[in-house]
């Protein structure tokens, strides 16, 4: 047998004299002495004892060791330490170059021909190091203290900071709040004394007309109590990011959670594809990882010019989203950005900006030449309908009668941006439409959405917006997580909602579009009670809450009532309950929607945990599909890894056909509730009857801004489409008049909030009839007030 090479020292090279026994890390008498002199008395890649090396010269295993001594911790300690057989047992891999070790701390390097290690770039930075500390001693010392100082307090804040709140309630001063609660007291006891004297004092000569007054001015007081009590607690609220950021970090490693958005459109001539790709591309661009970002269009009308402005707008977006986040412009939709009259050099100290913004914009008026383009040519449908560029026909070209289409532009399958930065996914959905089904509008596409990213993506959190309304603050994402992902505040609360402000309103308003008293009173007020009302675009959506899921305040089922769903599995004696519990039972019917409090399963095995889901009759729920029912069970969202994307398309095809709803609850307890052409005032107002909770966010930059109508015509059509919402609310089983109190979950100002939105379109008729008696009574001569006598006009003047 051939005598092994001495064993290097893995510090500096020379014959080593000790080794580890667990990993043969060996050193020199120099370094070993070192070691000791420092404190470390073991070895400084795993922690273990050092034996003493035996002589090369004697290879055999079996030889007795010379006596090694440690002069550790001063030089107190003695040990006999010998070299085992494991050494030489080695000597062949060292021979011909060290193996790599995944131990971490210490890092290994490969050997060069001769079989030494290379250790050059650790041996001159150590000897520098240590050059350094023997020749300025104190300097270094001094140096060398003040980072960790500064280190220390910035972790202590970060630290602090990720432990506070990520919100707060700025109450309204007392002394505004104080006089203006005085003055609904005095006009609710002036309002009692003037309905005494009209009821008291009856005129009997025109006891109709007077009749028809008085219902007149008590309907205007009732409407008036509804409208003035539900503003009686008025809050504002104020949101730290820094926090959340310091608390779940920001970057590819971020624990933000991921979010699903929601752009709806139907018609592509009446909402324009140009404000549609805006409102896209200022998602894209959104202030958020680009990992936890997708972005779902769903084009109701399967038009093929909203496809290709997608695929255009796809296209832009890799020149347009990493423009945005290297300058940090907002608003990031470029329509608007490159139409605002401000100094755009103002704090942009980059050199290359301006060349750079010059360039974008020639990018962008390009990109709208050719979106104008494509308008221009939709214009004129042929007469065999759309073709696509590889000669088929258009699936959509008939809109009443075409199959689900999915198209994924962007994301972690699609195109990169020019910098090679991965983009948010971006997907375009047309649901299947076909005759003789019930598709419900805007809340039926809204629900094929939510189904189909719950398949592809399924993010905690979903936000929606209308086509025209873009991401004014590309910071809103954040402001919305710091609700709902505060533990201490979000726990109960099923979405956030952000004002609705408006481009394009003149300086007088002369249509009242702003809505100034509506969302900047109004829904401060109700922020104090349970929430404000979901107003159907800029709002942020728990999934589990669309999903009819309860809030985790609400008490789970016990455990032994799992089988009691189930008559036939384990028969067991009929268990008497009283009067008072059958009772309640049967007022929570109506709140009862699938569903139960999500947490209530984590307790069971995965044998119960299926029984139970079985016995919920989840497929007569949420619909034929294993992987839909599975996502909505992970209250954190995701998708398994081991999914096939191919398989994931098609089922998320399936979700989406035309059919999937049928004998389901969907559309009557979970997803957006149909029934009103007002989808998002009942959706909310069966949330907030689950126990739900809301929340008004409103920042300082507009989180979101939007289109607003522009002539009378298009506002009286949107009001009365308001109006007739209302009224479909009023007269159907949702109407807030008689439901929601089995559970006892919704307050009562919250109540009548809702109350006075269902009901002021009635205001209309006794608005009416009111104006109309002055002339009536001009015409026929009687009068609805009582004829005063003269000596009550003497008492009275000298009072």
């Amino acid at each position: 047998m051939e005598s092994a090479a001495a064993v290097p020292c893995a510090a500096c090279g020379d014959d080593a004299c000790a080794a580890c026994r667990a990993c043969s890390y060996a050193l020199c008498r120099a370094c070993l002495d070192e070691d000791a002199a420092e404190g470390r008395a073991t070895c400084a890649r795993c922690g273990g004892e050092y034996a003493a090396a035996a002589d090369p010269a004697h290879g055999n295993a079996g030889a007795e060791a010379d006596e090694v001594e440690d002069h550790h911790a001063g030089g107190g300690l003695r040990e006999r330490v010998t070299m085992g057989s494991h050494l030489n047992d080695r000597q062949d891999e060292v021979s011909h170059g060290r193996t790599m070790s995944s131990l971490s701390g210490i890092g290994s390097e490969l050997n060069d021909e001769s079989g030494k290690p290379i250790w050059k770039n650790r041996v001159e930075s150590w000897k520098e190091k240590k050059n350094e500390k023997k020749a300025s001693a104190k300097k270094a010392a001094a140096k060398a203290q003040a980072p960790p100082v500064e280190e220390q307090i910035m972790d202590e804040k970060d630290l602090t900071d990720a432990y506070e709140p990520l919100s707060r309630i700025i109450p309204i001063s007392k002394n505004k709040l104080t006089p203006y609660r005085a003055v609904i007291i005095m006009r609710l006891i002036v309002l009692g004394l003037f309905f005494h004297y009209r009821i008291t004092n009856p005129v009997y000569s025109a006891f109709g007309l007077w009749m028809t007054s008085v219902i007149c001015e008590i309907w205007f007081g009732f409407s008036w109590i509804l409208d003035q009590f539900p503003k009686w607690c008025p809050i504002n609220r104020e949101t730290y990011v820094d926090r959340l950021i310091a608390r779940y970090g920001d970057g590819d490693d971020s624990g933000l959670a991921p979010v699903d958005f929601f752009v709806s459109t139907v018609d592509p001539l009446k909402e324009p594809p140009l404000i549609t790709a805006n409102t896209v591309l200022s998602i894209l661009a959104v202030d958020y990882p680009v990992e936890k970002i997708s972005c779902y269009v769903s084009d109701d009308g399967s038009a093929m010019l909203t496809f290709e402005s997608l695929a255009e707008t796809a296209e832009f977006a890799r020149k347009w989203v990493p423009f945005c986040k290297k300058y940090a412009i907002e608003p990031r939709t470029p329509e608007f950005y490159f139409s605002q009259k401000i100094d755009y050099l103002k704090d942009k100290i980059h050199p290359s900006f301006v060349k750079e913004r010059r360039a974008m914009k020639r990018d962008y008026e390009e990109y709208k030449v050719r979106i104008n383009a494509l308008v221009a040519k939709a214009q004129k449908t042929p007469e065999e309908g759309w073709i696509m560029q590889d000669g088929t026909p258009w699936p959509g070209n008939n809109p009443r009668d075409h199959p689900g289409m999915i198209q994924v532009f962007l994301g972690e399958t699609g195109a990169r941006d020019f910098d090679g930065n991965e983009l948010p996914r971006l997907v375009y959905v047309s649901r299947e439409k076909r005759p003789g089904y019930q598709h419900h509008k805007k809340a039926g596409a809204m629900n094929a959405l939510v189904r189909v990213s719950a398949v592809l993506t399924n993010a905690p959190y979903i936000l929606n917006l209308d086509c025209d309304h873009y991401v004014n603050n590309s910071k809103a994402v954040r402001e919305a997580m710091c609700f709902m992902m505060d533990p201490t505040v979000g726990r109960d609360v099923c979405y956030v909602q952000f004002p609705q402000r408006f481009d394009g309103i003149d300086r007088s308003d002369r249509y009242a579009n702003r809505n100034v008293v509506f969302f900047d009173v109004n829904m401060k007020g109700l922020d104090g009670i349970q929430g404000p009302v979901y107003v159907g675009t800029g709002c942020c959506f728990f999934r589990q809450a669309l999903y009819g899921y309860g809030p985790p305040s609400l008490p789970a089922l016990p455990k032994s009532s799992i089988c009691s769903w189930c008559c036939c599995c384990c028969p067991k004696k009929k268990v008497e309950r009283s009067e008072r519990e059958i009772n309640r039972d049967s007022r929570r019917e109506d709140l009862e929607s699938a569903i139960f409090n999500l947490r209530e399963i984590d307790n069971y095995d995965e044998y119960e945990r299926s029984m139970l889901i079985s016995q919920m009759s989840f497929e007569k729920t949420f619909g034929l599909s294993s992987v839909f029912i599975e996502s909505t069970l992970m209250e954190n969202g995701g998708v398994p890894e081991s999914a096939n994307p191919s398989t994931l398309i098609k089922e998320a095809i399936h979700v989406i056909s035309c059919g999937y709803e049928e004998k389901t609850e969907w559309g009557k307890e979970i997803g957006w509730i149909y029934g009103s052409v007002t989808e998002d005032i009942l959706t909310g107002f069966k949330m907030h009857c689950r126990g739900w909770r809301s929340i008004y966010c409103m920042p300082v930059r507009p989180a979101f801004k939007g289109s607003a109508p522009i002539n009378l015509s298009d506002r009286l059509h949107q009001v009365l489409r308001w109006a007739l919402g209302s009224v479909e609310i009023f007269l159907s089983r949702h109407c807030p008049l008689w439901y929601g109190y089995g559970g006892g979950r919704l307050k009562w100002l919250q109540r009548l909030s809702y109350i006075n939105t269902i009901v002021y379109p009635f205001t209309s008729l006794p608005l009416i009839a009111y104006c109309c008696l002055p002339a009536i009574c001009l015409l026929t001569g009687k009068f609805i007030i009582p004829t005063v006598s003269l000596a009550f006009t003497i008492a009275y003047g000298f009072r």
